[in-house]
């Protein structure tokens, strides 16, 4: 019981510290679990949710990181760029497939 309380407090710390970074963390974790459903199931709804939250994602931290960097700003703005293009990629993918 206490390891479950500890993951609670540390959830709740984290969530009330940096809210925005909270968020896109809980965007990219169900992004992950959206494209892993997708891989598993051949629905294309769960490849576009879970795409559309990389999308989301990627361009709030990149918003983020313009208005208050952080010590790590450019390792944290290649990869959303990153993110950004290769789900762009994905949506292009399901827009004109081979």
């Amino acid at each position: 019981m206490r390891f479950c309380s500890f993951w609670f407090n540390s959830f709740v710390l984290s969530s009330q510290y940096n809210p925005p970074r909270f968020v896109e963390l809980l965007m990219l974790l169900l992004a992950i679990a959206m494209l892993a459903i997708a891989n598993i199931l051949p629905d294309r709804p769960y490849l576009i949710l879970g795409l559309s939250l990389v999308v989301g994602a990627s361009i709030s931290i990149l918003v983020r990181e313009a208005i208050a960097p952080s010590p790590q700003t450019r390792i944290t703005q290649l990869t959303a760029s990153l993110l950004l293009i290769i789900s762009l990629y994905g949506f292009a993918d399901l827009m004109y497939p081979h």
